[in-house]
């Protein structure tokens, strides 16, 4: 029975540290998609042109 309990205790610990992890990882996810959001978002409200600054392609001699 004692085995039994420390398997169940251990069982639990294993599924909280995942449960953690988890939810790390889920805010390092959140954190980077706003932070791509907030790049992206920035960028096009300063742009107020869709042109390029430069030509894509080299000038024919």
């Amino acid at each position: 029975m004692y085995e039994y309990e420390i398997q169940q205790y251990r069982s639990a610990e294993l599924i909280r540290r995942a449960d953690e992890a988890r939810l790390a990882r889920e805010a390092v996810r959140a954190r980077r998609a706003a932070r791509r959001q907030a790049r992206h978002g920035g960028a096009e409200a300063e742009s107020h042109t869709p042109r390029q600054r430069r030509p894509r392609f080299a000038r024919a001699a």
